[in-house]
C-alpha cells in the first residue's frame, strides 16, 4: 500500500495542501432492482448519506479491504454478494479543510479510493449496521439517478465518476 499525493485527472488539486491522500476503498452495493445502498453517517447530525467506504489496512489489498468493509459497515459477507466490477483507476477527493484537520489526526487531505461494485444476492434482512463499529445510523436503497443529489458536495464529483464507470455493468446485470 502506498500513500499518494497525486490527485487523479477527475479532481482539481488544492495546491496549498501537500498532505497525502488516505488509501481507501469505496463500495457501490446494488440490489436486484438496481437501487444503490446508502447509509446516513452516525457521527454527523442531519442527512449525510454516503455509500460504504473505508481505509486499506497495512498489508491488505484493495479487494480484501472491500470485502472487510462490506462486512463491517453493511453486514454482508462474500457469500451474500456478487462482485460485478472494480474501478479502472483510483478516484480522489479532498475533504473540506476544517474536516480534514480533525479526522485521521490531520494527516490526510482527503481520500484516494478504489471502487468496487457488488450485487446483493441475499435479502435485505442480512444488512446489519453494527457488525464492527457502527458508522451509519440508518440505511436505504436509492435509485441511481437520485444518488448524487443526496451526497455531500465534496464527494459528488467522485460519485458521478463512479456511476459513469459502473453504469454499463449495472445495465448489463439488470438485463440478465
Amino acid at each position: 500500500m502506498s500513500i499518494s499525493t497525486q490527485p487523479s485527472d477527475d479532481y482539481s488539486e488544492n495546491d496549498a495542501d501537500l498532505r497525502p491522500y488516505r488509501p481507501c476503498v469505496g463500495l457501490m452495493l446494488i440490489n436486484k432492482s438496481g437501487k444503490v445502498f446508502v447509509g446516513n453517517r452516525i457521527d454527523t447530525p442531519g442527512a449525510h448519506w454516503q455509500m460504504p467506504q473505508g481505509g486499506i489496512d497495512e498489508g491488505e489489498t484493495a479487494h480484501q479491504a472491500a470485502i472487510r468493509e462490506l462486512y463491517e459497515e453493511v453486514g454482508c459477507d462474500k457469500n451474500s454478494v456478487k462482485l460485478l466490477g472494480e474501478s479502472k483507476k483510483w478516484h480522489y477527493y479532498d475533504l473540506p479543510k476544517s474536516l480534514s484537520e480533525r479526522i485521521w489526526d490531520g494527516k490526510f487531505r482527503g481520500q484516494r479510493q478504489k471502487w468496487f461494485l457488488f450485487l446483493l444476492t441475499a435479502g435485505d434482512d442480512i444488512i446489519q449496521l453494527d457488525n464492527h463499529h457502527a458508522e451509519f445510523s440508518e440505511w436505504k436503497w436509492l435509485a441511481l439517478g437520485d444518488l448524487t443529489d443526496n451526497i455531500v458536495h465534496f464527494k459528488k464529483q467522485t460519485y458521478e465518476a463512479v456511476l459513469k464507470e459502473f453504469s454499463d455493468i449495472i445495465r448489463a446485470e439488470l438485463a440478465g
